[in-house]
């Protein structure tokens, strides 16, 4: 994926309780520029977002999380008062991958869907969907 893309100066939330899944994503999203921060849970998430001059391009939210799921925490993060916080990109990360789940992630505020595993050629369709590569594809 890093040979089409460069995400180099953009940053990303990645909210994940599971360390082999950070990791892994982490890896991914690394190699392809991103500044990275984490979350292991949504409450932790929604802290993140809400602190003062605190911008992320993107955010990757895990959907089955220990304190506040993915779906809880993206209806928080939407119902603030802030402009970003109604229009960051929000992409749910989660194994769930039936027609019903994107729905469900598409309810509660998402922007997007990708399954676990990631599937590497997806993946890069959806962050270039969402966000603009300082590379022409």
């Amino acid at each position: 994926m890093n040979d089409y893309l460069n995400f180099s100066g953009l940053k990303i939330l990645l909210v994940e309780d599971n360390e082999l899944n950070l990791e892994i994503a982490s890896t991914i999203l690394e190699g392809v520029g991103f500044e990275i921060e984490t979350a292991e849970n949504g409450k932790i998430a929604v802290e993140k977002v809400t602190q003062e001059n605190c911008r992320y391009d993107l955010i990757l939210m895990d959907i089955q999380m220990p304190v506040m799921d993915g779906y809880t925490a993206t209806r928080k993060i939407r119902a603030l008062n802030s402009a970003y916080c109604k229009t960051v990109p929000i992409i749910a990360m989660t194994a769930n991958a039936f027609e019903e789940d994107k729905k469900n992630a598409l309810a509660a505020g998402m922007n997007d869907h990708i399954a676990k595993p990631i599937d590497i050629t997806a993946f890069g369709k959806i962050l270039k969907r969402w966000l603009k590569t300082n590379k022409n594809v």
